[in-house]
């Protein structure tokens, strides 16, 4: 099976086992994990923050950043299709006792005009503005990526307006490298930010969360309340800190797959492909099932039967996303794959 349901189900490379077995091992939550400190410090430099946390997922590192920012009756602000209210069960309003208000706007990205209309007025009768979350890439968007101009707008306004800026960044590095930027080209701008290591990166498992001193420190505490204190996950930070070593650049090669994929979606009959192959931003490919061949997820399950995972994102919507473990023959298997489920 070519998995592309996303760039999740990446297994570790022979040189990154070799690099978890081979890292000194502590009690992280006992404070004397050598691995885990080692990440933290080296994340925390490279995007540019004071300091770092490393947790188990993109999920806990977006939450961990609400909860210490954010206390229950307050409004976080945020695209419609973030992944904060889509893909992480309800969470600002179960574990910090949010809302979220959600702005409209193409591919998941807004303007610093909408950011200021957004905000409350100093009133007992409403909710206070304190956090604003962008997310870069932008999945549900379709790996759409903040252009740094933009980005430094509607960051400056969120800090201006007294928000609390963050950057669910789980996909931060593949904009980076599609734009040729520096992390902190995006990350300067903001008081936190979440990078995923589990994704395009290639590792097993891990976020981190980074920021001020005094902002995880904080968030260190929450991690504890939230069960995502771990023991010898150095383990796991060895793994990360290979993937940033190791598979940073690389990650054009996703994107350049993506662009093979997208050409051939787009010559098949029956998929309309969102955008065109020259335009796909990074690693994920989105494209309509016309109803003659079913929905998504009878389409999926054709994919399927002929080798090929993909996921649906809606009643006609697939993604595809490439990543480490997709080879340039995986691509033309697929191709024989996607002509034969859209053959029916």
């Amino acid at each position: 099976m070519i998995d592309f349901r996303s760039d999740t189900v990446t297994r570790p490379t022979p040189a990154m086992k070799e690099a978890m077995m081979a890292a000194p091992l502590g009690d992280d939550v006992l404070g004397d994990e050598p691995t885990v400190q080692a990440l933290e410090a080296k994340v925390a430099a490279f995007l540019g923050k004071e300091s770092a946390l490393f947790v188990p997922s993109g999920t806990m590192a977006n939450q961990l950043a609400i909860r210490s920012v954010c206390e229950p009756g307050d409004e976080i602000i945020a695209h419609k299709d973030s992944h904060i209210i889509h893909y992480e069960t309800g969470a600002p309003a179960a574990l910090s006792g949010c809302m979220v208000a959600g702005l409209d706007g193409l591919g998941g990205l807004f303007d610093a005009a909408q950011v200021r209309a957004a905000m409350r007025p100093r009133d007992q009768h409403a909710p206070i503005s304190r956090m604003l979350v962008i997310e870069n890439t932008h999945n549900k968007g379709g790996g759409t990526i903040w252009p740094v101009a933009r980005f430094r707008e509607v960051a400056t306004m969120g800090r201006e307006s007294g928000l609390h800026v963050h950057i669910d960044g789980a996909r931060l590095l593949n904009a980076c490298v599609a734009l040729g930027v520096a992390p902190t080209a995006y990350t300067a701008e903001v008081d936190s930010v979440s990078i995923c290591f589990s994704k395009g990166l290639g590792a097993p498992v891990g976020s981190a969360l980074c920021g001020k001193a005094a902002l995880i420190a904080r968030a260190r505490r929450f991690r504890k309340m939230f069960g995502g204190a771990m023991r010898q996950s150095g383990l796991l930070a060895a793994a990360a800190i290979h993937a940033l070593d190791h598979h940073v650049a690389r990650l054009a090669d996703d994107h350049a797959q993506a662009r093979r994929l997208a050409q051939i979606i787009a010559r098949t009959n029956g998929l309309v492909l969102e955008g065109t192959p020259d335009t796909i931003p990074t690693n994920m490919v989105f494209y309509a099932v016309d109803p003659k061949l079913g929905d998504a997820q009878a389409f999926c399950a054709r994919l399927a039967a002929h080798g090929v995972a993909a996921i649906p994102m809606g009643a006609a919507r697939v993604r595809m996303v490439t990543h480490l473990d997709v080879s340039a023959k995986d691509i033309d298997a697929a191709a024989i794959a996607i002509a034969a489920a859209a053959a029916r």
